[in-house]
């Protein structure tokens, strides 16, 4: 698990339900927060003394986008989802799609998500992309164009590591979570039609902000072209390697 913060105060006690809800998963897990220029010393205490959580202390700000790359490197575990510290899992999140991955053999398993409304209430999210198996690159016919509603949640995603490591954020300010979606061009993978992800919706949040429209069309045309050049290249390897044998 990678989470990347800076420890805004009006963002700790969802930091703390984020880590709660890791607590209720029925798996072995572990989590690297990268602390992106925030003071160690303000990391709730549930955090603090949890051994399963190793926070990564960055010296300045560097965004989320790097904070997240640099914590990817520091994983031991082989499967890797990453959260926003605002956000939580639903309780079967974890086991159900681990048992997805180590039955099938796929590179990555992912599911709807819910908006998390101030209330409690919840309201559930279908990606474009439709449930069951998909090959290497299949999930971005589902995102034809960059102005398009995204085929998955990219927090939905369980992915083995090395994938993961090999289709890493894109470096933007904003919408660097669309790159991870290129990890599905990389191996097949299984969509659930279950929410693994519950993504807050509240006034500080990133998208709430009156920038964020500014550059979202280049965000998502960035991270758009990023994985169609992907797929292009890996399917064409894969062409190569077919013709050879």
């Amino acid at each position: 698990m990678v989470i990347a913060t800076q420890l805004r105060p009006d963002r700790l006690a969802f930091l703390t339900a984020m880590h709660a809800s890791l607590c209720r998963q029925s798996v072995p897990w572990e989590a690297v927060v990268a602390l992106d220029g925030a003071d160690p010393a303000r990391l709730p205490a549930a955090l603090a003394a949890d051994s399963r959580v190793r926070a990564l202390v960055l010296p300045r700000p560097v965004g989320a986008a790097c904070a997240r790359n640099f914590a990817l490197t520091e994983v031991r575990t082989e499967y890797l989802n990453w959260a926003d510290d605002d956000d939580e899992f639903t309780d079967w999140a974890m086991a159900l799609r681990l048992r997805t991955l180590e039955e099938t053999g796929v590179g990555w398993c992912a599911g709807y998500s819910q908006d998390l409304h101030p209330d409690g209430a919840t309201t559930l999210w279908r990606p474009p992309t439709p449930p069951g198996r998909h090959e290497a690159g299949d999930v971005w016919r589902y995102w034809k164009d960059p102005a398009d509603t995204i085929p998955l949640g990219p927090t939905t995603i369980l992915a083995r590591t090395d994938l993961v490591r090999a289709a890493p954020m894109g470096g933007l300010v904003q919408g660097e979570d669309y790159c991870t979606l290129a990890v599905t061009c990389l191996a097949p993978g299984i969509v659930l039609p279950v929410p693994v992800y519950r993504y807050r919706k509240h006034a500080g949040q990133m998208t709430a902000q009156d920038s964020y429209d500014q550059l979202e069309a280049r965000a998502r045309a960035f991270a758009h072209r990023f994985g169609v050049n992907l797929r292009a290249a890996s399917s064409s390897l894969r062409d190569a390697a077919s013709a050879a044998a």
